[in-house]
């Protein structure tokens, strides 16, 4: 039995290491980005325990009946990062086109990561495709797992 859409990891997604101001990101304008396109959404700002600076929690719909949560950090415009937990690779994909094609100025500009690779020896971010459908992106997200050993 095949467990490749079953994998569960947690997703990050960055900007690019050589330029971590690309997207010009906040906490406001990413929470106005998600109550404008997931109506609906559960979102609430909390102070960081590991670093002091406050958080965006969030959940929301990112298909039909497909629900990720996730949190955002965006302290300085040099420095954010956002993470969906506990998410299979098809639902982290769905998150990952809007994140590239309604939130981030350039497609080109969104790197990821996951907690199951990073804790299989291999920290190296993976570039996020600048075309295509989560199909596709999932694809991706999938040989991302497998390089570590998940599939």
């Amino acid at each position: 039995m095949t467990t490749e859409h079953n994998q569960r990891s947690n997703f990050v997604f960055a900007p690019p290491a050589d330029n971590p101001a690309a997207w010009q990101a906040s906490l406001e304008t990413f929470r106005n980005a998600l109550e404008r396109d997931f109506p609906g959404a559960f979102l609430e700002a909390n102070t960081s325990a590991l670093r002091g600076f406050t958080v965006l929690d969030f959940e929301i719909e990112v298909a039909p009946d497909v629900y990720v949560t996730g949190t955002s950090a965006m302290p300085t415009a040099d420095y954010a990062y956002i993470s969906i937990i506990e998410a299979s690779a098809d639902e982290a994909a769905a998150f990952a086109v809007w994140l590239r094609d309604s939130y981030v100025p350039s497609p080109a500009s969104v790197r990821f990561m996951s907690s199951f690779v990073m804790e299989n020896g291999d920290e190296t971010p993976w570039h996020l495709p600048a075309t295509g459908d989560p199909t596709d992106v999932a694809a991706v997200m999938r040989e991302h797992l497998a390089a570590a050993g998940a599939e």
